[in-house]
């Protein structure tokens, strides 16, 4: 069987207690499933093997096993678009993704890693472009009641401007995507010192 290069562990992850009733009598490895990520170098890992590799791997982008470059140059003449792509072949419990790129996700990790304070607005930021109006609530409510006081309070979290997206806050984020109600929960709770989110460029 396939093991990650990384921790030499088989390329599979235990299912949940209550998840694996889905995936009786549909498989010979019973209460697992795939989790294969697979580089252009050729070296397999477990997705949070990777992850967990973000903050060395960001700068130079070479695979953390091999120490091959794992990156891919894009440029498409019709759009003028050039950058940098880390291309992925994903196999996980919902299928297999080709051409997957992993490059926003490893930039995310490795900030998150040098800035472990910021978690909650990343949280906030995405709960934003998903329109998670519940989440966003439960989130403000989690974060006023946090007695060590570490991290974002409600109010710089609702102020939060992304540097990983062009310094775009939840507002933004929240209409970009079609979701203003998400983009203004909280806006109004309270008088916030600094300056108001609603005057932020678009």
């Amino acid at each position: 069987m396939a093991t990650c290069n990384l921790c030499s562990e088989s390329l599979t992850v235990p299912l949940d207690p209550d998840e694996s009733d889905q995936f009786e009598g549909g498989s010979s490895s019973l209460g697992s499933v795939p989790d294969d990520l697979q580089l252009i170098c050729g070296c397999h890992m477990h997705w949070q093997c990777l992850l967990d590799e973000s903050p060395q791997i960001v700068n130079a982008l070479n695979c953390p096993s091999c120490n091959r470059s794992i990156a891919s140059s894009v440029a498409s003449s019709s759009t003028s678009v050039t950058g940098t792509r880390v291309p992925t072949r994903y196999h996980n419990e919902g299928g297999i993704q080709e051409d997957l790129d992993i490059l926003p996700l490893i930039a995310e990790e490795a900030y998150l890693d040098e800035h472990p304070e910021a978690r909650p607005a990343r949280a906030f930021m995405t709960m934003c472009s998903e329109g998670d109006i519940m989440g966003i609530h439960d989130l403000l409510s989690a974060v006023e009641d946090d007695e060590d006081g570490e991290g974002l309070s409600a109010k710089p979290l609702l102020r939060y401007q992304d540097p990983l997206d062009g310094m775009k806050s939840g507002l933004h984020v929240a209409i970009e995507k079609g979701h203003l109600m998400a983009g203004t929960m909280g806006v109004g709770r309270d008088t916030a010192d600094g300056e108001d989110i609603r005057n932020l460029r678009m």
